[in-house]
């Protein structure tokens, strides 16, 4: 009797500028023949979770590494209606170079997490066009304008379901491996820099330190009551909210917080 080996998924957790992490991750395991069947995401995580989804990593790999602090605030289309960026300069561009598909036609299986607005449920988008879900998914309240359809409107996953394992349990995961961006964030902004303590934080401190703290409170709960055969922990609380030009650094440290557990997970494999 044959043994069936056991049907991979990958979580890819939220984090916002932290989230480029992803890349390095599913880079190192990929060199080490761990190859994930099925990938699901919420908010940065299922950005590049669609693009792996699709065995596009390169190419997003290659556009994040480009990125410099003016390309960043180029793609940042201000407003202020429901949130301080509308989001349509970046998403017309993805979904002309990466997110230009349905999410049935993706080689893998692919879902993101939303939130809906309106009655807090954690809502997964497992079809139609990649380039919605993933705005859905992304939509960080306040930051980004929630993207809505005909029957809701959706903000970010990230308030219900920061690291995704449950939605990889239900695609059928047999082995789940978790990659969490929320780990060592509560506390940044209260710690020494160049050995001198911040006095008063400013208003961006305040939101950005607030939203740690929701985060990794999140995080934790969800992932005791829901937990992953491995989770991989990147060490990126030095890496600011918006700091998406910083990918190459977010990308070297997923790869080294992968290369540390890849024995364990092949380990853990073999045994399955």
């Amino acid at each position: 009797m044959t043994h069936r080996l056991p049907r991979i998924g990958i979580a890819l957790g939220a984090g916002s500028a932290r989230g480029w992490a992803h890349i390095g991750v599913l880079q190192a395991l990929k060199e080490q023949g761990i190859v994930p069947d099925l990938v699901c995401g919420t908010s940065i995580g299922a950005l590049v979770g669609a693009a792996y989804a699709d065995d596009r990593l390169a190419e997003l790999e290659q556009w994040v590494s480009s990125l410099t602090w003016r390309k960043v605030v180029g793609f940042l289309d201000i407003g202020f209606s429901s949130g301080l960026v509308k989001g349509n300069r970046l998403f017309t561009f993805l979904k002309g170079d990466l997110l230009d598909k349905q999410v049935e036609e993706l080689k893998r299986p692919f879902a993101a997490v939303a939130t809906d607005l309106a009655t807090g449920r954690e809502i997964w988008l497992r079809e139609g066009p990649v380039a919605d879900a993933v705005r859905a998914s992304i939509a960080m309240p306040g930051l980004f304008t929630p993207w809505s359809n005909d029957e809701r409107m959706l903000v970010d996953g990230a308030l219900v379901n920061p690291v995704p394992v449950s939605l990889a349990r239900a695609m059928e995961a047999d082995f789940v491996i978790a990659v969490d961006l929320n780990a060592n964030l509560v506390g940044r902004y209260a710690r020494a820099k160049n050995g001198v303590p911040f006095k008063r934080p400013g208003m961006i401190d305040v939101l950005t330190s607030s939203l740690n703290i929701m985060s990794e409170r999140i995080t934790r709960s969800r992932l005791a009551g829901e937990p992953a055969e491995v989770v991989i922990q990147p060490r990126l609380a030095e890496l600011g909210l918006m700091e998406y030009h910083r990918g190459q650094e977010a990308i070297a440290e997923g790869r080294a917080a992968a290369d540390l557990m890849i024995p364990h997970i092949k380990r853990m494999l073999e045994e399955a």
